[in-house]
Parts: C-alpha cells; sequence; structure tokens
C-alpha cells in the first residue's frame, strides 16, 4: 500500500479526474463517466469588489461557493456524462457536488484523526476508496451506501460511544464537495487519497471502523 505522503500526491494516471488544468464542467463529465458517481452543480463564486463572495447572495454563507443552489438537488443529480456536460454548460462556475446515498457514503473526520487513521490503515494493509480533505480541516472517506445505518452500532461493539466521536457518516440526502471546488477564500477540495482503477471497488465502513474510531478518540 502506498505510504500517506505517496498516496496523497499520487502518481497513478488512469481513471484520476485532474485537480488542476482541467474545467469544472470536464472534471464533473470524468466523475459521472469514469466511475459512475451522481454529480450536480452547487453554488459558485461571484467577485464583489474585489472578494469573492457565493452566488447564494448570503455574505455570511457557511460554505462559500460549495453547496446546493437549489432545493430539488437530490432530483437534479446525474450519472450521465451527456446530462452532467449540459447542467455545466449553462453555468461552468458551479461548484462539483456529489450525493451520498447512492454509489458511496463517507465517513467524515477531523483532518487530524485522518492522517493518524491513514497512517493506521497502512499498517493494516487495509484497501481505501477515495478520500477527500476539504477547506474545513476534515477527511472524508468514501465507502459503500448503508454506512449511515450500520455504523453506530459498529462504534458501539468496538468499545466507544457514537456521540463521544467527532465522526459524522454522510448518507442519503446528503452530500459532499468533490475536487477541485473551492470553499471561498478558505481553499479548495484536495484528494488525500485519489479515485484510481485500483479503487473502484470501495470497502465497507466495517473493514475502516475501527482505526477511525480510534483516531477520532485519540484526536479529542
Amino acid at each position: 500500500m502506498l505510504g500517506v505522503e505517496e498516496t496523497i500526491a499520487g502518481t497513478e494516471a488512469a481513471q484520476i479526474p485532474k485537480q488542476r488544468g482541467e474545467s469544472l464542467l470536464e472534471t464533473a463529465v470524468r466523475y459521472a463517466e469514469e466511475r459512475h458517481w451522481d454529480v450536480f452543480p452547487g453554488t459558485w463564486l461571484e467577485a464583489v469588489d474585489g472578494v469573492q463572495h457565493c452566488s447564494c447572495g448570503d455574505r455570511a454563507c457557511a460554505a462559500p461557493g460549495a453547496h446546493p443552489a437549489r432545493e430539488d438537488w437530490a432530483t437534479q443529480a446525474t450519472g450521465s456524462a451527456t446530462v452532467a456536460r449540459r447542467m455545466w454548460q449553462k453555468q461552468p462556475a458551479a461548484s462539483i457536488l456529489l450525493p451520498t446515498g447512492r454509489t458511496f457514503d463517507a465517513i467524515s473526520v477531523p483532518e487530524t484523526a485522518g492522517f493518524l487513521a491513514l497512517a493506521r490503515m497502512e499498517r493494516m494493509e487495509l484497501t481505501l476508496g477515495p478520500v477527500t480533505l476539504t477547506p474545513a480541516r476534515r477527511m472524508e472517506f468514501f465507502v459503500l451506501p448503508g454506512a449511515s445505518v450500520k455504523v453506530p452500532d459498529l462504534v458501539r461493539k468496538i468499545g466507544w460511544s457514537p456521540a463521544s466521536l467527532d465522526l459524522v457518516v454522510l448518507g442519503e440526502g446528503g452530500y459532499v464537495a468533490a475536487p477541485p471546488t473551492r470553499f471561498g477564500s478558505r481553499g479548495a477540495v484536495q484528494w488525500a487519497c485519489r479515485p484510481t482503477a485500483a479503487n473502484r471497488w470501495l470497502p465497507d465502513a466495517e473493514e475502516l471502523i475501527s482505526p477511525l474510531a480510534y483516531a477520532c478518540g485519540r484526536d479529542r
């Protein structure tokens, strides 16, 4: 398994959505086409007097340029590359959002716990799915759908109280922002573990929950 630094840098060219040198439109299309992920366009950033603000108009927006632009976003999400291209052609600056609870769920933990868990997973020789690193200083581990239902019991079985850990599962009705979506001036979402041909098959939450819970417990 790759070391943490190698994982973050990423060296495999096949099936990897680029983070630089490619438009949001082409990246969104690649997610739908190569990974078969549903995608939908979110808000975007607009410059006002030299300052970037969220297109939603809220100057105090908590996730500027990185949240749904409409209430019916769940019905708008598509796995069709053709439809994705059409949507981003209408608004090329729109963020790329991925609904959870469909082809994957996401386990979100603090960044410090995430890096600790990655190191532990490497020693355990676990196979990871894609993992994002967000400007909110959180890491999101992609796992098979259904994690939102089973994780609380899994956490209890290994001796932790779910309420005591900063471990959140994003399932049906949720979404994650995909690279290279930007959160205002805070920076862009990045891949801590890139999508590759090798991790097309996602792990089950049960395979990752022990190192994640342990790392969150250490991070309290």
